[in-house]
């Protein structure tokens, strides 16, 4: 499965090192794609394994809005 989240505040590389490292540490996640410009990241995960609301607490927890 892939769902792309909009997440708004990042701005730099280390924005999306945190936001790549916090997704990747979810079970069930096996790729993550941020563009910084457009404030999309890709996730392409497990179904059954990792929930999107799993996803949207961790980028949350990074200090990240996820719309």
């Amino acid at each position: 499965m892939e769902k792309t989240l909009n997440v708004q505040g990042m701005t730099c590389g280390h924005c999306e090192s945190a936001v790549k490292g916090a997704l990747g540490e979810l079970d069930g996640v096996k790729d993550v794609q941020v563009s910084l410009d457009s404030g999309k990241v890709d996730v392409t995960y497990e179904e059954g394994k990792v929930t999107e609301e799993q996803m949207k607490d961790a980028v949350e927890e990074q200090g990240y809005d996820v719309e």
